[in-house]
Order: structure tokens, then sequence, then C-alpha cells
């Protein structure tokens, strides 16, 4: 019995020896292909295959702004072997959906923090506003005269513009699309004054006259426009905002699992290729621990959920 026990507890030691990744890894995209996340994740999907030597398999499971395939991820086994694209969406989510099927604070072991990907404040050239406190002047002089678009009810570009009229005690009109790019088609035309829009949607038309960019949503400029400036530096201390992607595992996930999955993707976004593929989209890599992005959803989650009940948002 004695050696049967300590044959036994060799094995045990050598399965518990072997390296990981020790098989492929399903890397859930809960968005459609050709998004900010989507690129994202599959950059970072490529990459961890490429430095692990395992595939890493790019898995679109896209669905009611993110959360089908982020509710998958949260039930999927917690060996190692699944993590999920995690946004911005997700820590909106549970201030408008009452049944949402995953909490992301309680429900994941968090990883990292990708990228930042900031939103420009926008208006049409029409506007005679070029900064953001005449932009506020204008609102003041005639409250609920200017529109504002967005791509759907509890979209970043829907709750970043409700931050700005609460902070800037302004109205606004909001004018709903089904995505951002129509919405972008309206404001081109002049149709829609003001928006929030992802660098990365926006930047070929300032950079070409279309539009013209007041402020920049989070608390540092953005690389590729140095010369635009905060909304927290334009007269609104403290305004930070903007969409973001993260990495999670399934809560319960071994822990040197997902310390081992941290330090690669910092590592990752360390180095000066991938650094410049994330500015030249428009985003801000970051790379930070399990414990920063952990305290960093949580800090988001309360964030948005005071936004969304000061603005009485709903799904009704």
């Amino acid at each position: 019995m004695t050696r049967w026990i300590a044959i036994v507890a060799l094995g045990l030691g050598i399965a518990h020896a072997q390296p990981y990744p020790a098989k492929p890894v399903r890397f859930i995209i809960p968005f459609p292909p050709g998004g900010p996340t989507d690129i994202v994740g599959r950059l970072a999907a490529e990459r961890l295959s490429r430095n692990w030597n395992v595939q890493v398999v790019a898995d679109n499971r896209p669905g009611q702004g993110g959360n089908i395939g982020t509710e998958q991820c949260a039930r999927a086994p917690a060996d190692g072997y699944t993590m999920c694209m995690i946004s911005i969406a997700q820590s909106i989510s549970p201030a408008i959906y009452p049944k949402l099927g995953f909490d992301p604070v309680r429900d994941f072991a968090h990883v990292t923090l990708l990228a930042t990907l900031p939103s420009l404040l926008v208006v049409h050239p029409s506007l005679p506003a070029k900064d953001v406190r005449e932009l506020i002047a204008i609102a003041k002089a005639k409250p609920g005269a200017l529109n504002y678009a967005s791509g759907g009810v509890g979209t970043s570009s829907h709750l970043l513009m409700e931050m700005f009229n609460q902070q800037a005690g302004i109205s606004s009109v909001h004018i709903t699309y089904k995505g951002t790019g129509p919405a972008l088609v309206d404001q081109l035309s002049g149709r829609i004054e003001v928006a929030f829009s992802t660098a990365i949607a926006v930047l070929p038309y300032v950079q070409s006259g279309k539009l013209r960019a007041l402020a920049i949503s989070t608390q540092e400029r953005l690389p590729t426009l140095p010369d635009v400036p905060t909304i927290a530096e334009s007269g609104l201390p403290g305004f930070d905002g903007g969409s973001w992607q993260g990495v999670v595992m399934p809560a319960g996930t071994p822990r040197e699992y997902v310390n081992a999955v941290s330090a690669e993707f910092v590592k990752i976004l360390r180095a000066p290729d991938m650094k410049e593929r994330i500015l030249g989209m428009g985003g801000i890599p970051l790379g930070n621990t399990p414990e920063e992005f952990a305290a960093y959803m949580k800090a988001e989650e309360e964030k948005w959920a005071k936004v969304v009940k000061a603005a009485k948002v709903g799904t009704e």
C-alpha cells in the first residue's frame, strides 16, 4: 500500500509539473469580427500563440452587447484553458440588465487591462464651438437645442455624453442609432452637432477637417493628437471615461495560471511593434497586474452605475 501511494504521489507530481499551457487555449471574443475589441483580441491571441508555441483560438461569440460571450466565459471550466476579452460594456451592463447572467467582478479571475480606447468629443464644423467651454456656453444659452448621437442606449458613447451633461450642468437631446456607423454618417452630414466617438472611428475625419475634436475623454492626451486637450483640462476636473479592453478567465482558475497569463500579456504589450500597432489604432497600450485590473473593474462598475442612475437609463 505504501509503495502504491508513493507511485500515485509521484504521478501527481509529474502531472503538476507539466508546463502551462500544455494544450490549445480558447480565447472568447464576445463581439463581432472587425471591431476594436476583436482587433485587439486577435492581435493578443496571435502573439500568445507565437510566444507559447500553443494554439490560442480566437472564438467570436457576439450578442447582447458582448454579454452572451462573456457569460459563456464565466460558465466555462476554470482549468486555465478558457480566457475572454472583456470591455467597458460589461462594466456598464449590471446597471442596465437586471437579469444579467454574470457578475463582472465576482465571476472572473481578472488577468490584465490590455488597452484603453479614448473617445473624442467631436462637433460638426458648422457649430461655432472651438473648445469645451464654448460648447458648454452654447448649450446653456439654448437648453435642449443640441443633439448628440450614440451607438445605442447604454453604450459608452451614450453614457459619456450623459456624464458630460451631468458634470457641465447642461442638457442635450439623445439621438439613438443602431451602431456607431450610422451615427457617424449623420454627424458628418451636420444633422447631429455633438458626439463622443472612439478615436479609432473618427480620427481620419478629424484629421481631414470634416469633424472638429474639442477634447479627449480620458485623463491623458492621445499621443496621435497631442494638441487636443483632455476634458478634465478643459474645465471639468476629474472627468475620465473611455472604452477599454481587458482579459479575464473564469473565477476559480488556478492563481499560478492567471499570473502566468498576466505576465505574458504585459511582456507582449511592452514590445515596440505591439505598442505601435495599438497606438496607430487610436488606443493606448497598458498592461497591469490581476489585482490592479480587478480593482479597476470594480471602480468602473461603480462609476457607470451612478451615471446610469442619474441619467435614468433603462432597457425598456
